[in-house]
């Protein structure tokens, strides 16, 4: 039996309760509201859902995709991408348009970056919780990435690239300025062999939400990137 939440009280059930099939499915129901945006990744859950018209549903599976900052594998190709300079990076700059791409770039039906979720992290943006890098080729943005920031851990969401290895110049300098903030984790959700090239490991769900409770709780005061 799916957990349905009240919208009046922001909380969340043991992650126990996620159901086995389908993996991690933890909650039905509540709101987008930064409230329980925020209370959900704290507890390492996500919203997933395909429609504006369904109900969201929160995720905590049981395993889970994760970069230590510093420890991103690069590739000779991409380190010889890296070094021709031709990228220019910016962060927290155009999220609006960033995400709006993420949601673009995707086929029309593998996307959960509906219209609702951009309009949550746009909010959340606001706040200074969501953050995104952008690559820029000649000042056109050509890839890019974004995500939430939660104490000492980054939760990955979604990334693009309109040229070639744009995306893991986003993830590159991600990494390198959470490492340089003393981040301690990027969440990066679900493993997939793009990730993996990466150098993305898999741990159990157990081990990321002792790393999420120590992490999630850590000062963090950087409301605005700057690179």
């Amino acid at each position: 039996m799916i957990v349905r939440l009240n919208e009046s009280i922001v909380e969340f059930p043991p992650y126990q309760m996620a159901l086995k099939q389908p993996d991690g499915l933890l909650a039905i129901g509540a709101k987008l509201s930064p409230e329980w945006l925020i209370a959900a990744y704290k507890k390492g859950i996500f919203p997933w859902f395909n429609d504006d018209d369904d109900e969201i549903l929160w995720w905590c599976p049981s395993e889970r995709a994760v970069l230590v900052p510093g420890e991103m594998k690069v590739s000779k190709s991409l380190n010889k991408t890296l070094r021709s300079g031709k990228f220019e990076i910016k962060a927290d700059y155009n999220f609006s348009e960033i995400i709006n791409l993420c949601a673009s770039s995707r086929n029309l039906h593998d996307t959960w970056i509906t219209k609702n979720m951009i309009e949550a992290y746009c909010k959340l943006h606001e706040l200074g919780i969501s953050h995104s890098i952008g690559v820029y080729e000649e000042d056109k943005l050509v890839g890019g990435l974004y995500g939430i920031s939660v104490g000492k851990f980054f939760c990955g969401e979604s990334m693009f690239h309109l040229s070639r290895d744009a995306s893991k110049i986003a993830f590159y300098f991600l990494q390198k300025y959470l490492k340089e903030h003393s981040y301690e984790l990027i969440d990066c959700q679900i493993m997939n062999p793009h990730l993996k090239s990466l150098g993305v490991c898999s741990i159990t769900r157990e081990e990321f939400l002792i790393k999420v409770t120590i992490n999630s709780n850590e000062s963090n005061n950087l409301t605005k990137w700057v690179i």
